[in-house]
């Protein structure tokens, strides 16, 4: 089906820039300006977006027709296009998008045709579907759980390894006191925390209580 993978959910969208400057800056200009200026990571605005698998925003020029010889298409927009991987419905997840970083997506849709009439979560996801192509090509390797539950998983992973290589040798009685604080300090069944924070990608991306 398209879009969907069980509980994921693949967006695509191509979003026309307006023809036109702002001063001598080109209006797609500002808007590659706009994300380069975007912080990665646990920094980025989608970082704060519940249950993102993966994003992605980049520009469109234009458009390489595959043949032999090649030729170049020319389109007549520059295109904003917006990728997402997620965990649940569509609506849902554009209405949490909107509620918890409106102020990013006004700027960085800011010189998109026909974005100045969003306002609301409703009008973004109207907005979004009418730029929405239809796509079966996930970009990242999920266990169709919510981020959440990810999130947790990895970071279980991560923390039991370093667990079992520092305890090589360990008498039992000793190993097994040490993985009873182990549990007590991880909390398997405690989603919230400790775990991996959404974005990070370092050592030091530990979210704690």
């Amino acid at each position: 089906m398209p879009n969907t993978s069980g509980n994921s959910y693949a967006l695509t969208t191509f979003c026309p820039i307006r023809n036109g400057h702002h001063g001598e800056i080109p209006n797609y200009a500002l808007t590659r300006k706009k994300l380069q200026e975007l912080p990665d990571n646990e920094g980025s605005p989608m970082a704060r977006v519940d249950n993102t698998y993966l994003a992605r925003f980049y520009i469109l020029d234009d458009a390489i027709f595959n043949s032999y010889p090649s030729d170049l298409d020319k389109l007549q927009s520059k295109y904003l296009v917006f990728t997402s991987n997620f965990h649940g419905d569509l609506d849902t997840y554009l209405t949490g998008m909107w509620n918890s970083i409106s102020a990013d997506i006004q700027q960085i849709w800011a010189d998109c045709v026909g974005f100045d009439t969003v306002n609301s979560a409703q009008s973004f996801i109207e907005y979004i579907k009418k730029c929405q192509l239809y796509t079966t090509f996930f970009f990242n390797g999920s266990t169709d759980e919510s981020l959440q539950e990810q999130l947790k998983s990895l970071f279980l992973k991560q923390e039991f390894s370093k667990f079992v290589f520092a305890h090589q040798g360990v008498p039992a009685k000793q190993l097994l006191s040490d993985f009873k604080e182990f549990i007590a300090w991880s909390k398997p069944k405690v989603l919230s925390a400790p775990t991996w924070k959404a974005g990070a990608c370092s050592l030091d991306g530990i979210c704690k209580n």
